[in-house]
């Protein structure tokens, strides 16, 4: 009870209102009524298939039930990493996940984030094991876990905290996408690798077939209690595929526009072309999790670049070419007024995957298809040092195997890399299939005892750390 007076606490009459109307615990249906329709799989090749269908309760609810312990897990997992450095607990994020976020977040996204606590407490009451009893508040929390470092950069700013003021947003991301005379078929081929602290990566396992009541069918890899992708590769039953990597140096945050992983859900659910995803993007915009967006139109053979900070946002398209990303900004503009980056040090991470990724675009024009894409990557070419050497430099990130120690590249959560991978072509998407592969592509493992003898520095994340076994592609497809 007192925690709920708490959350309570100088609320205001709006926000009552909105919390106990999107609060269905007390109208969620059985387990046997909500859950029809939905199941999982065993795990196959180190990822996780979940089958969710219905209303958004409804949706959420079978996310929460099936992964009741993933997200358990997850939940402990992001709020160990986003409370490390920021010196903020975990209740400074549910109170900006409930008074800042979730007057911004549309009714739908509310309904299945709701239903995604009840489905993970109603599991909680017809199975041993798990732990305390999680709510909204955390729930959205996670779903905003990639805007936090944006967030919290401004926090301090504005409150004069010098502490955290500093915090570098990560680079995370290697990814293409292709279509024309660079494919093999002259249709679209598109890949990514996320990039992030294996801790969280680790548990970047699941893959998602959501068929909601309206929108579009969606194919995505996530996190356990997510309503969006979070690292992006998603494909809709509108022939759009879409994936990102994040702009390399960026700050910028409006607490009052839409999160971004609302956007981000929205567009992958309602976008039938490139034009519908950079409205969807870009209606709102609070400058979170800032991506430069790669997209694909199957029906139309055209590829699309957004890069979407919170001042400057440019929309490029080609229907014969490429676009690549590796956290790198382009606008110049954008470089100026909304990041540090330094486009001439050619030894960052960015840069020099920025010029991999050009060599094997001309190296293989023409000849681009899904395997050439998980070749590319599983690539270990330092393009700076010009030879191969798996670090932060290459497009398959390694960076617990660098020699640089801590930089600019270097999550503060800890150690970091490659850490999953998904590639498609036209004729994967129109199956609505995509091939993925759990850990490094490159096939080397990361074993977490060796890793934290190595760095005792990362002891704090001794009881959550775990093995990341590289595994085979798999080629994952929406369920019949």
């Amino acid at each position: 009870m007192r925690r709920w007076l708490v959350v309570l606490a100088g609320f205001a009459l709006t926000g009552i209102a909105s919390l106990f109307s999107a609060a269905p615990s007390a109208n969620a249906g059985a387990p046997e009524t909500e859950l029809k329709g939905a199941f999982r799989r065993p795990e196959s090749n180190g990822w996780t298939f979940v089958h969710l269908q219905g209303t958004p309760h409804e949706i959420g609810y079978q996310n929460g039930y099936l992964l009741a312990r993933e997200i358990e897990d997850t939940l402990a997992v992001i709020t160990l990493e986003t409370t490390h450095d920021s010196n903020k607990d975990w209740q400074f994020f549910r109170d900006a996940a409930q008074n800042m976020m979730w007057p911004h977040i549309a009714q739908e996204y509310r309904e299945e984030m709701q239903g995604i606590a009840d489905g993970v407490n109603a599991r909680r009451s017809n199975a041993s094991g798990l732990g305390a009893k999680i709510d909204l508040w955390d729930v959205v929390a996670l779903n905003g876990a990639e805007e936090w470092e944006y967030y919290v950069k401004e926090y301090d700013k504005a409150h004069g905290i010098k502490s955290t003021a500093s915090l570098a947003v990560p680079e995370h991301c290697s990814a293409f996408v292709a279509t024309g005379s660079y494919t093999k078929d002259g249709k679209v081929v598109i890949a990514h690798n996320n990039w992030t602290g294996y801790l969280d990566g680790e548990r970047w396992t699941i893959i998602y077939d959501i068929v909601p009541a309206k929108g579009k069918r969606m194919l995505m890899d996530g996190l356990p209690g997510v309503i969006h992708s979070a690292d992006d590769f998603v494909m809709n039953s509108a022939g759009i595929i879409i994936t990102e990597t994040t702009i390399g140096g960026f700050s910028g945050y409006d607490p009052a526009g839409i999160p971004e992983f609302v956007r981000a859900r929205e567009a992958a659910q309602y976008a039938a072309s490139i034009d519908d995803f950079a409205r969807i993007m870009k209606e709102g915009n609070n400058g979170g999790y800032a991506n430069t967006w790669l997209v694909a139109d199957t029906g139309k053979n055209e590829i699309g670049r957004l890069e979407l900070g919170l001042k400057n946002v440019t929309l490029e398209r080609k229907k014969d070419g490429y676009f690549v990303g590796s956290n790198f900004p382009i606008n110049e503009k954008l470089i100026r007024e909304e990041t540090d980056f330094d486009p001439h040090d050619m030894s960052s991470s960015a840069n020099a995957r920025h010029v991999r990724w050009e060599q094997l675009m001309t190296e293989n024009k023409g000849k681009i298809d899904v395997a050439a894409a998980q070749r590319f990557l599983a690539d270990h070419y330092d393009s700076f040092e010009n030879k191969e050497d798996p670090d932060e430099r290459t497009l398959d990130g390694h960076i617990d195997l660098s020699p640089r120690g801590d930089g600019d590249w270097q999550p503060p959560f800890g150690m970091a890399g490659a850490v999953q991978n998904k590639a498609a072509d036209a004729s994967l998407a129109a199956e609505m299939s995509f091939s993925a592969a759990a850990g490094h592509a490159c096939g080397l493992d990361f074993k977490a005892a060796d890793h934290l003898r190595a760095h005792p520095e990362f002891d704090w994340q001794k009881g959550l750390q775990r093995d990341m076994n590289a595994h085979a592609w798999t080629t994952f497809s929406v369920a019949k």
